[in-house]
């Protein structure tokens, strides 16, 4: 089976690219992390294999509708 393929299948079994699927893997790892209260914002970003702040807020925002300092703060929201 070629990568190609293999996308196609994970995209028509997931309902989801393989891309967004590990990306939302790696958001909920981060929120577990944050949940925890052990961790800076910053040092969750890293841990789950970001590296742009900017990037990791806009996508954490997107998953959890709101920002990662806000989910620090209220894990609620």
């Amino acid at each position: 089976m070629s990568t190609k393929q293999l996308y196609r299948k994970i995209k028509q079994y997931l309902g989801i690219t393989p891309v967004e699927f590990i990306r939302q893997i790696r958001l909920r790892k981060a929120a577990q992390l944050l949940e925890q209260k052990k961790f800076t914002v910053s040092e969750v970003m890293y841990m789950v294999g970001f590296s742009s702040p900017g990037y990791f807020s806009k996508c954490f925002a997107t998953q959890f509708g709101c920002t990662p300092r806000s989910f620090l703060e209220r894990p609620e929201c």
